[in-house]
């Protein structure tokens, strides 16, 4: 039996009483403030929803503490607790306790928070939704002892708070990687000064776009080259009759970069799939040379400061979209390694890469597992047995 389980036993045996929110708190709207007004230097944040602030503004009609819910718009019914004084815009409730209600501020934001997609679920609006005084007030909220509530916001507290020092690591985390990342792909003493040409083949992509479908060999798009990976949510498909069409110049194999030569001009992805693909429009290849290159490196050193830095130079500016000029590529110069150290400097990069990015493992990973871990509590700590009225 958990701590909470003992005190409800002991201090509400026969159930928990349930009344709504108009009965233990009072809640307004704020106040409309004109952007005019607003300067990013100025003292307190200005929030219109409960989700997000706008600016910020000199003075505050709010002070810290206080529960912030989304009015009006895409957000509505959004549930949020700022600590710090701000100003309530025009689309912003404020929601307190009122004295002698018997539910305390932090355990009432939690009870709001767990009900918050059905908030969410009830606004209503043709144009622009909105959660309405009515579907507020007739809230539910549970009151139990104040011994319980202090005990159930204390445990979710330490669940919100490994949260927050896991969410901090990782910031410093992706400030480290970064770090890695610059320092590593920036040529040294040592490093061979070759041609693209030599350490790659390169390939031009369709100039054409062929007729899109949901399944059947990929057709990837410049959208899906982020940060060296494919993001395949980005891409679509084509037929099997149309691949053949498609790939008469390349068919894209493990180990091959492929990087956008208009619109995205510098995004590059790293092809790790043994599947049928054909290139995107604007979407060029290079096929390593597997005697002067390693794989991953090439996609890795493309992405680095050198050679984004080179792109910079080489690209052609145009009146719609920039462009580079991938005919001349073969003869730009670039600095590479070793392939000792080549191999060396994608085993960190990549490490480092899973430990931030990787939804599936490291500290993404552990962070989303700490989410649902937090949210299986809130849920199971803010329900209550219901007293016989």
């Amino acid at each position: 039996m958990s701590r909470v389980d003992e005190l409800l036993a002991h201090l509400a045996p026969n159930g928990v009483r349930y009344t709504t929110l108009q009965q233990v708190a009072t809640y307004r709207t704020g106040e409309q403030l004109n952007r005019s007004a607003m300067s990013e230097d100025a003292l307190y944040p200005v929030l219109n929803g409960g989700i997000g602030q706008s600016g910020r503004y000199a003075l505050f009609n709010t002070e810290g503490n206080t529960i912030a819910i989304s009015q009006g718009g895409a957000s509505a019914g959004y549930v949020n607790f700022v600590t710090e004084r701000f100003w309530a815009g025009a689309h912003c409730y404020v929601v307190e306790p009122k004295n002698g209600s018997g539910v305390e501020n932090h355990f009432l934001f939690l009870v709001l928070k767990e009900g918050q997609f059905a908030l969410q679920a009830s606004k209503l609006g043709a144009g622009i939704p909105g959660l309405s005084r009515s579907e507020l007030a007739s809230f539910p909220v549970p009151i139990p002892p104040i011994e319980v509530q202090r005990e159930v916001v204390g445990i979710l507290e330490t669940f919100a708070d490994l949260q927050a020092n896991l969410e901090s690591e990782l910031r410093a985390r992706h400030l480290q990687h970064s770090f890695y990342w610059r320092t590593l792909l920036t040529p040294r003493v040592g490093w061979r000064l070759m041609q693209l040409g030599q350490i790659a083949e390169i390939f031009d992509g369709p100039h054409a776009t062929p007729k899109k479908t949901s399944a059947g060999p990929w057709y990837l798009s410049v959208s899906s080259l982020k940060n060296g990976r494919f993001d395949l949510l980005e891409s679509a498909h084509l037929t099997y009759e149309d691949f053949s069409t498609w790939t008469r110049r390349v068919i894209p194999r493990v180990g091959d970069t492929m990087f956008s030569y208009e619109t995205r001009v510098g995004q590059a992805a790293f092809w790790d799939r043994d599947e049928p693909a054909a290139l995107g429009r604007r979407m060029g290849l290079l096929r390593p040379r597997l005697t002067e290159v390693v794989p991953r490196f090439l996609t890795l050193v493309f992405l680095g400061p050198q050679f984004q830095k080179l792109i910079e130079t080489k690209t052609v500016r145009g009146s719609t979209v920039d462009r580079i000029p991938i005919a001349d590529m073969a003869t730009w110069e670039i600095l590479i390694p070793s392939l000792a150290e080549q191999n060396l400097i994608v085993t960190t990069l990549d490490n480092f890469d899973a430990l931030v990015n990787d939804v599936r493992i490291g500290l993404p990973a552990e962070i989303t597992a700490r989410r649902k871990q937090y949210e299986f509590y809130r849920n199971r700590l803010l329900t209550f047995r219901e007293a016989a009225a």
